[in-house]
C-alpha cells in the first residue's frame, strides 16, 4: 500500500484502499455519459506478433466506457496493415488504425514537409502526433489515455486508473502522468529515470540553481513512463518531440500551457514489465545511449529557453555533479533491493552511470555546435492555421484506408 506524501508541485494520486477495479469502471461508465472517453495505442507492426499486445487487446476490448481507440501502425506494407485490420476488429468499440506507411497518409506526410510542419524522424513521437491529429479530427473523445503496446504484466485496471483524473467531472485536471514501481522478475528496472533523470535534476539544481521548472520536474515519481492521459483541448497546443525526449518533452510542454494545478500523477500499477532497450555503450545513435542523449537535449533546451547560459565549462561542472551524484543514487538502490530481496548488478548500474556521464556531455556539445536544432514537432493550431482542411484531410485518409482495405 502507497503512503499518501504529495512530494511536489503536481498532485500526486495515490492507491491507498487497493479499490475494486469494477467500481472504479463503473464510475468511469457513468462519467462517459457526459465525457466522452478514448485510447490511443501507438504499435509497431511487430507488436501485433509478440506476447504484451494480444494480451492488451483481450483485455480492452471488455471495457465499456470507452467511444473510440485510435492505433498508429508504425512499419506495416499492405499485407500486414490488411492483418492488422483484422486484428483490431475484435475491438467492440469503435476504432481506427491509422497505416502511417501507407500511400495516402504518406502523401500527406509529404505535403506537411514541403512546408516543414511534418516530423523529422520516424519512431514514437511521430506515431503519437497524427494519432493525437487524428483524435481532433473524429472528436468522438474528450478525454483521452494513452499507452504503450509492448506492456506485458497489463491488467485493466491500469486504464482506470490511468483515464480516472482526466475523466471524473469533478476534477479539474487536464493532463495525468501514470507512475508505478519498476520492478519484475525480482529486479529493478528503470534504469534511466533511477540513474539519469533524477540524478541530472538534482545535479542541474545545483548548477542552475533554484529553479520552478526543476521543482515541477523533480515532482514526477516516474518522468519517462509512456502512459498518460489529458483533455482533448491539450493537443491543439502542444508540441511533441519526435526523439526519445518525448515524455520529458510532454511534461515541459503541460509546464509551459498550463498550471501545476491541472496536472497531477496518479498510480497505475503495482508492478510493470515491458521490452527492455540495450544499454548501448558502443553505439550512441541506438538504445538507451540515444535515449540518454535526446534526453539530456531536452533538459538544457528547455532550460535554456528560460534565458539560462550553458557554456563547455557549465557542461564539464553539471558532468561532474551528475556523475558523484548518481553514484549515490547507486548505493541507495543497491540497499533497496537488498532489504526487498530483489537483484541490482552494481557493475552493469556503475557502468551505465559512466555512460550516462558522459553523453551529458555530448549532448551539451551537441547543443553549443547547433543550438538552432529543434526536434519539436509543430503544434495542431499551427498546422491548420497553414492548411485549415488538413484535419478533414486526415481523417479521409484514415477512413478510406478502412473502407478499402478492411473487406479484403
Amino acid at each position: 500500500m502507497a503512503d499518501f506524501y504529495q512530494n511536489g508541485t503536481v498532485t500526486t494520486l495515490h492507491n491507498l484502499a487497493q479499490r475494486e477495479p469494477a467500481d472504479m469502471a463503473d464510475e468511469l461508465l457513468t462519467f462517459s455519459k457526459t465525457r466522452s472517453l478514448g485510447l490511443m495505442l501507438p504499435s509497431l507492426f511487430s507488436e501485433l506478433e509478440g506476447q504484451a499486445l494480444p494480451d492488451i487487446i483481450n483485455k480492452v476490448k471488455e471495457v465499456k466506457y470507452l467511444s473510440e481507440i485510435v492505433i498508429g501502425l508504425d512499419r506495416a506494407d499492405l499485407e500486414q496493415y490488411k492483418h492488422a485490420l483484422s486484428f483490431f476488429s475484435q475491438l467492440p468499440q469503435h476504432h481506427r488504425v491509422l497505416w502511417n506507411d501507407g500511400p495516402r497518409l504518406q502523401a500527406i506526410d509529404a505535403k506537411l514537409q514541403a512546408l516543414g510542419l511534418a516530423p523529422k524522424e520516424l519512431g514514437k513521437g511521430r506515431n503519437v502526433w497524427y494519432c493525437m491529429g487524428y483524435i481532433l479530427a473524429s472528436g468522438k473523445a474528450e478525454s483521452i489515455a494513452l499507452h504503450d503496446c509492448d506492456i506485458l504484466t497489463y491488467e485493466r485496471d491500469l486504464l482506470d486508473r490511468l483515464l480516472y483524473p482526466v475523466a471524473n467531472p469533478l476534477f479539474n485536471y487536464e493532463f495525468s502522468k501514470g507512475f508505478y514501481a519498476r520492478v519484475a522478475d525480482g529486479k529493478i528496472n528503470g534504469r534511466v529515470s533511477r540513474l539519469l533523470v533524477t540524478p541530472l535534476i538534482k545535479a542541474l539544481k545545483k548548477t542552475v540553481g533554484h529553479c520552478d521548472y526543476l521543482e515541477y520536474m523533480d515532482s514526477f515519481l516516474y518522468p519517462l513512463a509512456g502512459e498518460f492521459s489529458f483533455r482533448r483541448d491539450v493537443l491543439n497546443d502542444i508540441r511533441i518531440p519526435s526523439d526519445w525526449g518525448l515524455e520529458i518533452g510532454v511534461l515541459s510542454e503541460m509546464y509551459r500551457n498550463y498550471s501545476p494545478n491541472r496536472i497531477c500523477q496518479v498510480d497505475i500499477a503495482s508492478t510493470y514489465d515491458h521490452k527492455h532497450q540495450d544499454l548501448s555503450l558502443d553505439n550512441s545513435a541506438g538504445g538507451l545511449s540515444k535515449m540518454s542523449i535526446d534526453i539530456s537535449k531536452a533538459f538544457i533546451r528547455k532550460l535554456a529557453t528560460q534565458g539560462e547560459t550553458f557554456t563547455a565549462e557549465k557542461f564539464r561542472t553539471l558532468k561532474a555533479t551528475y556523475y558523484r551524484i548518481a553514484l549515490d543514487y547507486v548505493e541507495t538502490y543497491r540497499n533497496d533491493a537488498m532489504m526487498n530481496g530483489l537483484k541490482l548488478d552494481i557493475h552493469n548500474e556503475e557502468k551505465a552511470v559512466e555512460m550516462f556521464a558522459e553523453n551529458i556531455l555530448t549532448a551539451g556539445s551537441t547543443f553549443l555546435e547547433h543550438p538552432m536544432e529543434t526536434p519539436f514537432i509543430p503544434s495542431w493550431n499551427r498546422v491548420v492555421s497553414a492548411i485549415p482542411d488538413i484535419l478533414s484531410q486526415l481523417k479521409e485518409a484514415v477512413e478510406l484506408d478502412n473502407e478499402e482495405f478492411s473487406k479484403k
